[in-house]
C-alpha cells in the first residue's frame, strides 16, 4: 500500500517573487517578525527560494528569474510596475504590526481603522508587495 502524501507546508502558500531576495528575507524578518524555516542562494547572489513563518502562516519567497520566465510564470512587483495579489495577516494588535512595518520602510496605503468586521490597515512593503493587517477592534 502507498504511503500517503503528506505536504511539507500547509496546502495552499503564497509564493512572492521579488528583486533583491536576500534583503527582502531581512525585511520581512525585522518589520514582520518572520522565521526563516528554510533558505537557498544562488551562486550568483540571488535568492532561489525561502520558506518564511509569518504569525503562525508560511510564505514561500524568491528572486525574480526571467531567464526561466517560462516555467516560473510570475514576477516581482517592481517588474510589473505594481501587484497582482493582497496578502492578508490576522493579528492581535494591528496598531503595533503597522508601525513596526512603516518604521521598517513599508508605505501606509490605509491607515488602521475599526469597520464591521474588526480592525484593518494597509501598508506596500519595499518590495512592492501589499499587506493587510486585520485583528480585533480597539475602539480608536
Amino acid at each position: 500500500m502507498a504511503e500517503t502524501y503528506v505536504p511539507p507546508d500547509p496546502p495552499v502558500v503564497p509564493y512572492l517573487m521579488v528583486h533583491d531576495g536576500p534583503s527582502a528575507v531581512e525585511w520581512y524578518v525585522r518589520a514582520l517578525a518572520a522565521t526563516v524555516e528554510g533558505r537557498w542562494d544562488e551562486a550568483n547572489g540571488r535568492l532561489g527560494h525561502a520558506s518564511l513563518q509569518i504569525n503562525g502562516g508560511m510564505v514561500y519567497l524568491s528572486d525574480e528569474f526571467p531567464e526561466v520566465q517560462d516555467q516560473v510564470a510570475t514576477r516581482a512587483p517592481r517588474s510589473l510596475n505594481g501587484t497582482t495579489v493582497g496578502i492578508s495577516l490576522a493579528v492581535e494588535d494591528v496598531d503595533a504590526w503597522m508601525m513596526r512595518a512603516t518604521s521598517e520602510g513599508a508605505n501606509t496605503l490605509r491607515p488602521a481603522t475599526d469597520d464591521f468586521y474588526g480592525r484593518h490597515g494597509k501598508v506596500r512593503d519595499p518590495f512592492g508587495h501589499v499587506w493587510s493587517f486585520i485583528g480585533p477592534k480597539t475602539g480608536v
